[in-house]
């Protein structure tokens, strides 16, 4: 067999097939294997290059591959796409991530460590927590709204209706006892909630470009965490606009004829982070519209003359950039520089 240059990867749970190449381009390697097999086989395998898509558990094999002594790229499944030839199955599938880790201009998804892997599981157990929060504050309400028992907005009308639940004899003892235990398990998702969140703002408090970051308006110690875990080396985007394109916060481009077509935001790249920007930009802007705290000239301008919806996108737009800025210089924020540069350009 010639030696092999670079190999595409289509990963499953139980099967992987793979697809490699020589020098000359030409097919040297063409094989299906088991997930028990798949170590064993690249173990014995000369140090190569290997793609594989950027989905499931494809962090924990470019691990166990580059222990290996091989390089592992990976790849977003919509960047591959395009690669992949008619009848799609998993052969095509690894000769297109073949071809795919090939061009120059291919962008790659940076292999994680275990400790950066565990550090993102805070935001998903948090974010998972919350929705089930989420979930069982509005079965407390829906339940109590059948015997005519309602409460205001917010987190904190939920103990004070169950208190008047709890109080009310006209009720069936069962309703009682049940939300009694909805009471229960509400008490339990708030204590393993502040539990992570306290595990999370440490993180937060050692890691200093996460403090930095968190200076910027719109941008607390959760939006700061989660940029610092999901951004990959920012020194690998030429701008912040780029940057800004990375998170999906730009038009959409469809231009032809020399005529320029914008439309909505392309909604690219890792939708947390970008749906964090947007809501802390949403914030901001409100408590603009109400008259509160000091905001540059070009944030006023904006809200005059756009609606509150597009001049959200459009400050986390420019809090994305803010952001890129400094991570890339190592400077802190500085709101008396953006009033004045705001101001060159009012």
């Amino acid at each position: 067999m010639n030696q092999i240059i670079r190999i595409g990867m289509d990963t499953s749970k139980h099967i992987f097939v793979l697809h490699g190449v020589d020098a000359s381009e030409q097919p040297v390697l063409r094989k299906k294997l088991s997930r028990k097999l798949v170590l064993e086989f690249f173990a014995k395998l000369p140090p190569t290059v290997i793609g594989m898509e950027a989905c499931g558990a494809s962090q924990y094999w470019a691990r166990e591959l580059s222990r290996l002594g091989h390089e592992v790229k990976l790849m977003a499944p919509q960047l591959v796409k395009p690669y992949v030839m008619r009848n799609k199955n998993d052969g095509r599938d690894a000769e297109g991530l073949c071809e795919a880790m090939s061009r120059p201009s291919m962008r790659f998804v940076p292999v994680k460590t275990a400790e950066q892997q565990a550090a993102l599981m805070l935001m998903g157990v948090r974010d998972g927590l919350i929705a089930r929060r989420t979930q069982l504050t509005n079965t407390i309400r829906g339940h109590a709204a059948e015997y005519g028992l309602i409460a205001p907005k917010g987190l904190d009308a939920i103990e004070p209706l169950l208190a008047r639940i709890a109080q009310d004899e006209t009720l069936p003892a069962l309703a009682r006892e049940l939300f009694v235990v909805l009471g229960r398990e509400c008490v339990r998702l708030e204590g393993e909630l502040e539990v992570v969140e306290a595990r999370l703002m440490a993180w937060h408090r050692g890691d200093a470009t996460g403090r930095r970051l968190a200076q910027i308006p719109s941008v607390g110690p959760i939006i700061a965490t989660m940029l610092v875990m999901k951004t990959p080396d920012p020194g690998a985007f030429r701008s912040g606009r780029h940057f800004a394109a990375w998170l999906g916060l730009t038009p959409k481009d469809h231009s032809t004829a020399g005529k320029t077509r914008l439309g909505k935001i392309t909604r690219a790249g890792d939708q947390d982070l970008r749906r964090l920007l947007v809501v802390g930009a949403t914030a901001v802007i409100q408590q603009a519209r109400r008259g509160r705290g000091h905001h540059s000239r070009w944030l006023l301008a904006l809200i005059k003359r756009k609606p509150p919806k597009l001049a959200a996108v459009a400050l986390a737009n420019k809090v994305a950039r803010i952001v890129w800025k400094l991570m890339v210089t190592g400077e802190s924020y500085d709101a008396a520089r953006l009033n004045a540069a705001t101001t060159g350009t009012a």
